[in-house]
């Protein structure tokens, strides 16, 4: 192992431990909005061995954001990669660290990927902005998929460039001793299981890399074409387990679980897609973009409106450079095929384009590293060096003294879910209480219900059961379906305090 894997090695454990310290003091190890959530019920029936479970009675007031209840199974609408690599983290007992340790392999991926489409220098530049990047810390701290797919879009680039570029042409001079075969073949699991687990972002990753592969079919040797076939083949493959999964919760391989929760939630320009006025279109797609990009750009780096700066330079840096050109062109390819969907989310930084966040880390870092004269010898020495190196280290400061601790301080307490609201029914007061249902009085937002949540597994077996109010379902209905469980009414503006029967009665 180089001085430069050393030092790489030493920025993922770094990322490891910042992306715990955020999902520790910032999200409180705890889910915080919908997705989360159903990731969490999702992951934990995976982790049983099972795929749907039967709807509870009164499914209504006993619901679980974007779980959907279908001909007597409950089941979540969110396709299956990503809450099985979290029930690894259940089954470990370990659920609040596998984003973090994600993150920490994103960011060797990310020096490895680097370091092959330029040189060492810029993947070291590259892996060091992803581990401060607000962005990325937000992510990998929460119980998003998001880190999960970075690592396997990182994979599959790797991958594909060792199968078609390096070690295979005289042009470049980076060897690799891992068969062509078994970089093909993990090519092409890694792009199917990303299908698996944001399948529109799988579209967004593969388009660059499918373009290529078109010409590599036209131009290529047999054993190239063979090549790009086996990635095809075993990607199509594995993705082909959706429709199987589909089936399997609904009867139907074509059912799209989403459409079970909204109707409108769905892909494509039409009337009938969406929440616009009119539906979705090119019109609509177009105001998500820019939103996203507006509201977003700001965490890539944290610098502001100074995020882009390197880039334009990265872009020139790597005009000769068609590796370069390939994972540079990922971000773009995403931002485009999410054009297709109704909404854009930028809670989180705009997450929806995470997955190629690597090509704006790499060819910014590329970008810096011209502009300082890397490759000349001695450049370090130079007045130019030391000016770029100190506005970078102005840039890096910037955001470590100010915007990072704003940025995370701000999501804390995302939507008003905080560790705390757990608390009352950990007392042992509440605990002599149990087992019970417990009628949860909705009186500011949903989350006075969600939060709670997390006290609950998916076939209520818990010590307390939740329901979202009573939904016009009588205490006398409740305590019919649950004959051995006490019924207690909680209002969150009264935290300690359990009434037998509604406030005010």
């Amino acid at each position: 192992m180089g001085k430069t894997d050393r030092i790489a090695l030493l920025l993922s454990l770094a990322a490891i431990a910042a992306a715990y310290l955020v999902a520790e003091f910032v999200f409180e190890r705890i889910p915080h909005i919908e997705d989360e959530m159903a990731f969490v019920w999702q992951a934990q029936v995976y982790a049983r061995g099972q795929v749907t479970i039967p709807s509870p009675p009164h499914s209504n007031i006993m619901m679980t954001p974007f779980v959907v209840d279908y001909h007597g199974q409950r089941f979540s609408k969110f396709p299956p990669g990503w809450s099985v690599m979290l029930a690894f983290g259940y089954l470990l007992g370990a659920r609040a660290w596998v984003n973090p340790l994600l993150a920490g392999l994103a960011v060797w991926l990310t020096y490895r990927l680097g370091q092959k489409v330029f040189n060492p220098a810029v993947g070291l530049l590259a892996a060091f902005l992803t581990m401060l990047s607000p962005f990325f810390l937000m992510l990998s701290g929460s119980l998003l998929s998001h880190t999960w797919s970075l690592v396997l879009s990182l994979t599959f680039a790797l991958a594909w460039l060792d199968t078609f570029v390096y070690g295979s042409s005289p042009s470049y001079h980076y060897e690799t001793p891992v068969p062509r075969w078994m970089t093909s073949l993990v090519a092409g699991l890694t792009l199917g299981l990303l299908a698996l687990t944001r399948p529109l972002t799988a579209l967004g990753v593969a388009l660059p890399f499918f373009i290529h592969g078109l010409v590599l079919l036209w131009r290529g040797g047999w054993d190239v074409r063979q090549r790009v076939l086996l990635i095809g083949m075993v990607a199509l493959l594995v993705s082909a387990l959706f429709l199987l999964w589909q089936y399997a919760l609904t009867g139907s391989p074509f059912t799209n679980p989403y459409t079970l929760w909204w109707p409108y939630d769905k892909i494509g320009f039409s009337p009938t897609v969406g929440r616009q006025e009119g539906g979705h279109n090119l019109f609509w797609s177009l105001i998500s973009l820019k939103k996203a990009l507006e509201t977003g750009w700001s965490d890539f780096f944290g610098w502001g409106d100074l995020s882009w700066l390197f880039l334009p330079l990265g872009l020139w840096a790597a005009r000769r450079n068609r590796p370069a050109w390939l994972v540079g062109s990922v971000f773009v390819s995403l931002a485009g095929a999410y054009m297709l969907y109704w909404t854009s989310s930028t809670t989180f930084g705009p997450r929806y384009y995470f997955e190629g966040f690597y090509s704006v880390t790499l060819l910014s870092a590329a970008g810096f590293l011209w502009l300082v004269g890397w490759s000349k010898a001695k450049s370090w020495r130079s007045r130019r060096f030391l000016v770029a190196a100190g506005l970078l280290a102005f840039l890096v400061s910037y955001n470590l003294l100010l915007y990072l601790p704003a940025r995370l301080q701000g999501m804390r307490g995302l939507y008003g879910v905080e560790r705390t609201d757990l608390l009352p029914f950990q007392t042992e007061e509440a605990k002599a209480l149990t087992p019970a249902i417990v009628v949860v009085h909705i009186l500011d937002t949903w989350t006075d219900y969600g939060t709670l949540l997390d006290l609950q597994d998916p076939w209520l077996t818990t010590p307390f059961i939740f329901t979202f109010g009573q939904g016009g379902v009588p205490d006398a209905a409740i305590k019919a379906d649950f004959p051995n469980l006490r019924l207690i009414h909680y209002y969150p503006d009264e935290p300690y305090t359990f009434y037998e029967h509604p406030r005010g009665k």
